[in-house]
């Protein structure tokens, strides 16, 4: 099923019954990203799966990512109808997800960040800052390369041609402008004194062999956060769900409320 939501800003794909759970996507990948986990996902939980702003048929936001947060606000508590949400974000998402979870206490009662953190140094800074301008001057197509190496070991790209044949075309129609944007507010986030802001649980998440938002990153954002565990998915990159998705729902079932734990 497909909805809109935030008046209409905001849509959505939405598969199974019960407590609401979001998946928000990362920046160089899609709302498919999460294919092949919603399916089980779905058995115990209401999966609804936003285009974030920007992207797919979701409009664009003015005034950086806490007007990203604000807005992916809004369909949370939309779409939640007065139910306990979930929020499970991938990389850009999972930043969207934490800068939300800091603005507006209480909403999701429950966060999963999985391959992203609070702030980058300045290796990552800079990363960001070349695809932008790379970006600019010649084009999406010109940094594909690079951005599905920051989603996958080359080992894997050369296992699985039709998967990374379909994630550059994902990449591809991005709207250059939202992925510049991003890419220059990541460049300058940092979120680190107002990690105690979050007072649900957490589980922070990060593929053992991510490169993009490396464990670092995660270790450093579950010391930060009042109440988080960390968890190293062995084998993965940027993207566990998408790599092994049976061990990325392993690792967050015993997360997820007993009564609607996920099948492993």
């Amino acid at each position: 099923m497909y909805r809109a939501f935030a008046e209409g800003t905001v849509h959505t794909a939405e598969v199974g019954y019960g407590p609401p759970l979001f998946l928000f996507h990362s920046l160089l990948s899609d709302r498919a990203s999460f294919d092949a986990v919603a399916p089980e996902l779905s058995q115990s939980f209401r999966v609804v799966i936003p285009e974030l702003p920007g992207f797919g048929r979701s409009q664009a936001v003015a005034g950086g990512l806490a007007a990203i947060a604000d807005r992916m606000a809004e369909v949370v508590r939309d779409a939640s109808a007065g139910r306990d949400a979930i929020v499970l974000g991938n990389g850009y998402g999972g930043f969207v997800a934490l800068q939300m979870a800091i603005r507006h206490p209480g909403l999701a009662t429950r966060l999963i960040l999985a391959d992203c953190g609070a702030a980058f140094d300045e290796l990552g800074r800079e990363a960001f800052r070349k695809m932008a301008a790379a970006s600019e001057a010649k084009g999406l197509s010109a940094i594909t390369d690079v951005a599905m190496r920051r989603l996958f070991a080359p080992e894997f790209q050369d296992q699985h041609p039709d998967l990374m044949r379909d994630r550059r075309m994902a990449f591809l129609k991005t709207d250059p402008e939202v992925f510049r944007a991003a890419c220059e507010q990541l460049a300058e986030l940092d979120l680190r004194p107002e990690l105690r802001k979050v007072r649900v649980p957490v589980l922070v998440m990060v593929g053992e062999h991510d490169e993009a938002t490396p464990l670092p990153m995660s270790r450093e954002l579950a010391a930060g956060l009042p109440d988080a565990r960390l968890k190293i998915i062995p084998g993965c990159a940027h993207v566990p769900q998408l790599q092994s998705p049976r061990l990325f729902l392993e690792a967050i079932a015993d997360f997820l409320p007993a009564a609607n734990s996920v099948p492993v």
